[in-house]
């Protein structure tokens, strides 16, 4: 199959962010017009458990706390079914927030009608939107989510620097790298082996 007849399950790059409205760990609930003040928004697909995103959680927080002062907003959404997987419950949620207090707000999009609409491939996956909320960076955060330790590479940061400075994303497009996300109902791997490789 050639690139221009392959299927893409995620969204292209100058996509207009989807409409959301979902619950959050703080009680209230969120949807994409809470965050129309924010200069760049930045959509992440997280969840509790993954080792992908429990290795790069910090380098996450780094990023956001870095370009916070520039009206960067972050938002994660956990779409994984708890039935899958019971530690992603909301109520689990709550308690990763309450211990770890991420610079983010943290919504369960339990229909996971979200995670269909943005295209969610892994956890983490990242979504980098504009002041008019086209997508101008999708991937991964950095290159090693699994081993901080061997991160070369964090291309959310520079998407964002790059973004922020009026230049075009040196690398728009990257793999997201993680767990695949747990669908209801849904063999884990019911996706074509291809559907991750965005580059």
């Amino acid at each position: 199959m050639s690139t221009t007849e392959k299927k893409t399950f995620t969204l292209e790059l100058g996509s207009t962010a989807p409409a959301f409205r979902l619950p959050a760990t703080d009680g209230k609930t969120y949807g994409l017009e809470d965050f129309q003040d924010a200069r760049v928004l930045v959509v992440f697909f997280t969840c509790n458990h993954c080792p992908y995103v429990t290795g790069s959680d910090e380098s996450t927080r780094q990023t956001a706390q870095r370009f916070a002062a520039q009206d960067v907003r972050f938002v994660g959404i956990n779409s994984n079914s708890e039935r899958t997987y019971a530690e992603d419950s909301f109520g689990h949620m709550g308690e990763r927030m309450k211990q770890h207090r991420f610079p983010w707000v943290y919504l369960r999009d339990e229909t996971q009608d979200v995670a269909r609409a943005y295209g969610a491939l892994r956890t983490p996956h990242f979504y980098v939107f504009d002041a008019q909320r086209r997508l101008v960076y999708t991937g991964r955060g950095v290159d090693s989510p699994r081993d901080p330790s061997r991160i070369t590479v964090n291309d959310l940061a520079n998407a964002l620097e790059d973004h922020l400075a009026g230049r075009p994303v040196r690398t728009p497009k990257t793999n997201p790298i993680g767990c695949n996300v747990k669908w209801e109902g849904k063999d884990a791997h019911w996706m074509p082996a291809d559907a991750c490789d965005l580059v």
